[in-house]
């Protein structure tokens, strides 16, 4: 059997922008001659890949099973063939799937977007809240850059330490806990937020509590750091976040920050990524971007902001 390989490309982009017109202002060719490829890879694999709703196309089953298995193949090609070419940020054309936790994305977002953006005007970025429950994603190529709070255990995928936070203590203004300098035993009596995607009442702050003779009473559980923000905003709820990374939330809000009273280990920040990225110049290039606009939250503050923080905390 004899395979033409540029059909694997066509059907990447095919598979990526859902529609012939847009597969084939991506590869700068007619859509009529993507249409005639399209038909040879109908014909190549016996399946329609992308059939038509209404104005829309849509994949098939099968599309929708190979689509990251294709586009593992086409970037891995990729890079066989181009690994000694210099990089050219300005003609760079390529999507970067980032997934970080939502604090994160709410904090660094905007300024990766922008520096993304400016550098390399070709590449799109696919910016994620839900981190996943595993480094399926990352092994399969569906992710490109991800954080997470705890160091990888498998030895392929990649980390790098980007910063370590700390957990303060967010609460609404005119706050009770405000009154007078927080002890031990009066941040175990309020009541409490915490945030978790599953929906978990319990974090490391209750086995810390424990082991001092303390319990508390979680109230709610909220599946984003904006959602806890919001609402102990408008009730006396009290919530522990990471302090770096929802900074800017809370002083956008008005809510005081406090110290937790527990000696708690910082919280470290690290970007993950799979091996075969490793030697992949247009990757290593966004994570140096990633990373040094992650690092940038944990610059010592400066003057306004330490301001606007000691007005906050009074």
């Amino acid at each position: 059997m004899q395979l033409d390989l540029n059909l694997l490309t066509a059907l990447d982009a095919l598979l990526e922008e859902g529609s012939v017109a847009g597969a084939a202002a991506r590869l700068h060719v007619t859509s009529p001659a993507m249409s005639r490829t399209l038909g040879r890879i109908r014909k190549a694999t016996g399946d329609q890949i992308l059939v038509r709703t209404g104005r829309s196309m849509v994949p098939t089953t099968r599309a929708l099973a190979m689509r990251a298995e294709v586009h593992a193949l086409v970037q891995q090609a990729h890079q066989l063939l181009s690994a000694q070419q210099e990089l050219d940020l300005a003609a760079l054309d390529r999507v970067f799937t980032v997934r970080w936790h939502d604090a994160l994305t709410a904090a660094c977002g905007t300024a990766l977007t922008t520096a993304v953006h400016r550098q390399a005007p070709g590449v799109r970025l696919r910016l994620s809240a839900e981190p996943g429950t595993d480094d399926a994603e990352l092994r399969r190529g569906e992710i490109d850059l991800e954080s997470s709070s705890r160091r990888p255990t498998l030895p392929d995928i990649r980390h790098r330490l980007v910063g370590r936070d700390r957990l303060v203590v967010a609460v609404r203004p005119g706050h009770p806990l405000t009154e007078s300098p927080m002890s031990l035993e009066s941040y175990a009596a309020a009541e409490h937020l915490t945030v978790s995607r599953r929906g978990s009442l319990r974090d490391p702050i209750d086995d810390a509590l424990t082991a001092r003779g303390l319990e508390r009473r979680v109230v709610a559980a909220g599946p984003t750091a904006a959602f806890a923000l919001q609402l102990a905003l408008s009730t006396d709820l009290v919530v522990a976040l990471p302090d770096a990374v929802t900074r800017t939330a809370r002083d956008q809000l008005g809510l005081v920050t406090l110290p937790l009273p527990l000696p708690l280990p910082d919280v470290p920040l690290y970007l993950l990524w799979h091996q075969r990225y490793d030697d992949d110049r247009a990757h290593t290039w966004l994570r140096e971007t990633a990373a040094e606009t992650v690092q940038a939250l944990f610059a010592p503050p400066t003057a306004s902001q330490q301001a606007l923080t000691n007005r906050s905390g009074q």
